[in-house]
């Protein structure tokens, strides 16, 4: 579960905002971000930049924040944020106010582990499922077993084991893992031979186009 007493960030609240400020905010070390949530008005702040990675690298993007602003403390959820293209630093951030005992709605990742069984091949068609639960228990992670698992085995939303208190939000019967016959030797060399197949009519194509090329010269 994400623990909030591992998360604690000392902010800054944005006197100035704007393209120019944020660019010297994240010269600074610093991330611009807003607050917002319950109503209150937003908030324009500066997170420490290190610190805010360092708590999403190891407590994942659902953890709650504890924010010490100007000696106040706040509940925060990361709702989004904006990577850099390149560098891969945060931009900026999204916060969400939360509450203790409050529920929120997020996304959580879901890890299959164990070895189907034998001459089958795994597919995870959906990376997360959303599901409600207190903000301070949320789970860092859902797991899917697909140990033994045969051919022609499905893993759904609703097959997912939750921890107590946690409840789906997302469709129940949204595939999750598909386990499938592996394709055979003679089927991978009977597809190679087909796409060698049709190499010729990509060159006859080419020549056709060529041929007409020089027709209309």
């Amino acid at each position: 579960m994400a623990k909030s007493a591992v998360n604690q960030l000392s902010v800054s609240v944005r006197t100035s905002t704007g393209k120019g400020a944020s660019r010297r905010a994240r010269r600074d070390g610093k991330v611009p971000a807003v607050l917002y949530g319950h109503g209150e008005e937003p908030q324009h702040l500066e997170l420490p930049a290190h610190d805010f990675a360092a708590v999403l690298r190891h407590a994942g993007t659902n953890a709650v924040l504890t924010l010490d602003i100007a000696g106040k403390e706040q509940l925060a959820l990361t709702k989004a944020i904006d990577v850099h293209p390149i560098r891969r630093t945060i931009m900026h951030a999204d916060l969400l106010v939360v509450r203790r005992g409050e529920k929120v709605v997020v996304e959580v990742s879901v890890e299959v582990e164990g070895d189907a069984g034998p001459d089958t091949l795994v597919t995870q068609e959906a990376n997360t499922i959303e599901i409600e639960a207190e903000a301070l228990s949320i789970p860092e992670q859902l797991t899917v077993s697909i140990q033994g698992a045969e051919a022609g085995t499905q893993f759904t939303a609703g097959q997912i084991p939750l921890p107590t208190g946690v409840t789906l939000v997302s469709d129940p019967e949204m595939l999750v893992v598909n386990v499938v016959n592996a394709p055979t030797a003679a089927q991978l060399e009977a597809e190679g031979a087909g796409e060698a197949g049709e190499a010729p009519e990509v060159g006859a194509a080419a020549g056709e186009v060529e041929a007409a090329a020089t027709e209309s010269e």
